[in-house]
């Protein structure tokens, strides 16, 4: 087992040099190959002409003027243990690690502004993947264990409705039915839990739902797939024949057997959500990743698009990595 967990480990600090190191050629090296100097993603516009010596005072002070592995090592060590960033006119700005840079467009350490944000979608992942996740898999377990019958026909009609609808529809229709028309959840505005916990609650409940609506209907399609091919199986018949009660026979052997693929669907499902619920956030007002990613692009502030996705690779590797071990504990016949 701590053999398979190393082999994982070491497997996923490599995938994570391989994306810091696209990642850091696609932003930092993409701009000048559209001959567009990158002094102007950092700080905007400048009034200096090509080639002029201020502005190659300024690929200077960023380091750009630097061969390639060195502004990539400046570039890691940055994140790893911190840096001092100037733009050569301001008081130079100690940014700790890890430092993500900083963003001269918005006057903020690019940590902080992920530090901030962070929380927010975290909050809103945590909450859908367990209504969806729960959600799912009851509905489709249920609908494998009696298919055919009207909770079968029910359940699966419902998730064929849920994954055609997307979340700027319900999203939108939640908001009218329970703020405006019913007045349940009167303009709650987004509080972190450790200030208003009940605050906290309402203002993502809905935005849970939301975003929970569209996964449990693919959870449930796929764990009634799923169910229905290992209830077939010859080992559930034995156990059958053993006398085996039917809970047993269902949780022990049948779902922890159909668990397996949906194990995987979930850790890349919440990897992926990680700085990507840019609809979500938007239409229920919430300043997560997905806000800041998608105002960050808007305004072309580089090193915010960066911050954002070195922490959504992140993510995405870390529950990888997760899924993993939990393959481990679900079937302890899996090895390296």
């Amino acid at each position: 087992m701590i053999r398979f967990i190393l082999f994982r480990l070491a497997g996923a600090i490599v995938v994570l040099f391989v994306v810091s190191l696209v990642t850091f050629l696609i932003f930092q090296i993409a701009p000048t190959l559209s001959h567009t100097n990158p002094v102007y993603y950092y700080i905007g516009k400048v009034p200096f002409k090509p080639g002029s010596p201020q502005l190659l005072a300024l690929e200077h002070r960023f380091g750009f003027d630097l061969p390639v592995p060195e502004q990539y090592w400046h570039y890691i060590s940055g994140i790893m243990f911190g840096q001092t960033i100037t733009d050569g006119v301001s008081t130079p700005i100690h940014c700790p690690a890890p430092c993500f840079g900083y963003s001269f467009k918005q006057n903020d350490l690019v940590g902080q502004m992920l530090l901030q944000a962070a929380p927010v979608s975290v909050s809103l992942l945590i909450g859908a993947a367990i209504l969806w996740l729960v959600g799912g898999v009851a509905v489709g377990t249920f609908s494998a264990l009696k298919p055919g019958s009207i909770i079968d026909r029910v359940g699966m009609t419902g998730s064929l409705a849920a994954v055609s609808l997307p979340i700027f529809f319900t999203g939108p229709v939640l908001l009218l039915i329970f703020e405006y028309t019913l007045g349940w959840l009167p303009d709650v505005q987004y509080a972190p839990f450790t200030q208003n916990p009940l605050q906290w609650f309402k203002s993502m409940i809905l935005p849970w739902i939301a975003l929970a609506f569209l996964f449990a209907a693919l959870y449930a399609r796929l764990t009634r797939s799923n169910m229905l091919e290992t209830m077939g199986e010859d080992y559930i018949r034995t156990a059958r024949a053993k006398g085996l009660s039917r809970r047993t026979v269902v949780v022990k052997h049948g779902l922890r057997a159909a668990l397996t693929p949906i194990v995987t669907i979930f850790g890349i499902d919440v990897g992926t959500l990680v700085g990507t619920t840019v609809i979500t956030e938007t239409v229920f007002n919430l300043r997560g990743l997905g806000y800041l990613s998608i105002n960050a692009i808007s305004t072309l502030d580089l090193p915010v698009i960066e911050g954002v996705t070195i922490v959504a690779a992140l993510a995405l590797v870390v529950a990888n990595f997760l899924v993993d071990i939990l393959y481990a504990v679900i079937d302890p016949r899996v090895t390296i």
